[in-house]
């Protein structure tokens, strides 16, 4: 058994024999479960929370606005933090306060206590989160990460569906005469869980130099994000304002000044938070791109096909998360397959593949929505969602490992943060773009027998939108190495990088 102080140098993965990085894997795995879950769980239940706590549309809205900006605001920082006191560390303090978050909100008194809570649990996994990949990348050899990414790619594809048909389940159930508040109260056992596990199994590993926090960094990332999130969240609520497009603009500006306190930063004293060496990796600033986009497809598609379903064909919590099964299984299952057998042997085509699958299955469902109007089956509904399930689970688990495939061992934190990051803001764009793409062009004023009509009208216009998104990610995706550098022939697994340095050349591409 290795110590843990062989570990500690992220340079040197876990050796074959050594059992608890399986152990490890599978703890870090379900606490990015129980993240992915807890975003998508909340919509679900949205009418119990109204209808039993009272909470006004500006309420609910931040009750899932909240854990997103504050979730998105923390990424990069906690992942800096990781490099800087230790992933394990910073991993089991986000779940011991992702867990104490979960139990204020099932036991929120009012709505506003909900509010609050919310936004704790999202700056949570802002630590907890951005260590799942570190870790994974920190202990694991080359040669095993796709069979690991591949594992991780399943749990995104469970994580994005079961939260809604487990919040169905759970809000149906009235466990106890509790309503909604069952689906933050199931966090705290496996929160417990993870943290007595996790101490014992999760071995300890940091930046190999001594690193500082970049304070004018976290200040100026969050404020950026901030000022790019929060009129996209609250702006159809308000009218779309002239300040919001005014904030919005001021973010680039934001952002613009953070790349030049970076470069400062960096040349200073080697301690930037953003690690802007990381974008000279061709993998990494191609997959960045097309992770960014991904989450305006994902933003747009979940939010409207929960409200397609469940107000526009009227049908229950309960129908509209098992409507959702096949969705789940395809994405799990091809994405099981998809870094361990597809990826070594096509490479690139792989993920391109996985956008047009997508794309034909939005298609797919633009017609049947069109042919079957209000009088949709769930049964109908099972085709496109197999084939837009596939489609994601051949990108989320390979996408993943060509973004980190090149990212040196040392700047794994930043790299994890920036990935989860640019996917938080991809999705609020798209939940942005909701307003436009599907009420901009519905008429929520009309009577109620034509809003049926309305809602299936609307959601076949987003779903075009969608289906554009995905071809302009195949194009992306062409930026994206040939094939990952573990997977070239003849490569070695693992090549040594050192301290500080990225390699000289971009070894993950292939002729």
């Amino acid at each position: 058994m290795t110590s843990p102080s062989t570990l500690s140098d992220p340079g040197t993965p876990a050796p074959a024999g050594d059992r608890r990085r399986w152990f490890a894997l599978a703890i870090v795995m379900t606490a990015a479960f129980m993240d992915l879950v807890d975003v998508t769980i909340v919509n679900i239940a949205i009418p119990s929370i109204q209808r039993d706590a009272g909470a006004t549309f500006s309420q609910i809205q931040w009750i899932t606005a909240g854990y997103t900006l504050a979730f998105a605001a923390g990424l990069i920082t906690g992942g800096r933090l990781g490099d800087i006191h230790g992933r394990k560390r910073l991993f089991l303090i986000g779940i011991a306060g992702f867990t104490v978050a979960s139990a204020l909100c099932g036991f929120a008194a009012n709505p506003e206590m909900l509010v609050a809570s919310r936004i704790l649990q999202g700056a949570m996994a802002s630590l907890m989160v951005p260590q799942v990949l570190s870790i994974v990348h920190a202990t694991f050899p080359a040669h095993e990460r796709g069979k690991v990414f591949g594992l991780f790619g399943m749990i995104v594809g469970l994580g994005a569906v079961s939260g809604p048909l487990l919040g169905a389940l759970l809000t149906e159930w009235n466990i106890l005469g509790l309503e909604w508040r069952p689906i933050f109260l199931i966090n705290l056992p496996v929160g417990i869980a993870g943290l007595i596990l996790g101490r014992k199994f999760i071995t300890e590993s940091k930046a190999p130099r001594a690193l500082k926090l970049d304070i004018v960094g976290v200040v100026l990332v969050t404020l950026g994000l901030l000022m790019m999130l929060y009129p996209l969240t609250r702006g159809r609520e308000l009218g779309w304002p002239v300040w919001g497009y005014v904030m919005m603009a001021g973010a680039l500006v934001v952002f613009g000044a953070l790349v030049a306190y970076e470069r400062y930063k960096a040349a200073k004293d080697g301690s930037p938070l953003v690690e802007l060496s990381l974008f000279k990796v061709k993998s990494f600033a191609a997959g960045i791109a097309v992770q960014t986009v991904f989450g305006v497809v994902m933003g747009i598609f979940f939010l409207v096909w929960t409200l397609y379903m469940q107000i526009g064909l009227g049908w229950s919590a309960l129908r509209a998360g098992l409507t959702g099964v096949p969705f789940s299984i395809a994405v799990s299952a091809a994405a099981g397959i998809s870094v361990q057998q597809l990826v070594p042997r096509f490479g690139r085509k792989v993920l391109q593949a996985g956008a047009l699958a997508m794309a034909v299955g939005v298609l797919l469902y633009i017609w049947e929505a069109d042919r079957y109007g209000t009088d949709i089956a769930s049964w109908q509904m099972a085709l496109p969602l197999t084939v837009m399930g596939i489609g994601m689970g051949l990108i989320v688990a390979p996408l993943t490992d060509a973004v980190l495939s090149n990212v040196p061992k040392e700047h794994a934190g930043s790299a994890s943060g920036l990935i989860n990051t640019v996917q938080q803001m991809g999705t609020a764009l798209g939940l942005g773009l909701v307003s436009v793409v599907f009420f901009g062009v519905i008429d929520e004023r009309v009577a109620p027998a034509r809003i049926p009509v309305e809602f299936v009208s609307g959601f076949q216009h987003a779903l075009w939108w969608v289906a554009a998104v995905l071809g302009a990610i195949f194009v992306l995706m062409f930026a994206l190495p040939a094939k990952p550098r573990q997977h070239v022939e003849g490569a070695a697994d693992d090549t040594p990088v050192r301290e500080g340095e990225l390699p000289s050349k971009e070894p993950a591409l292939t002729p």
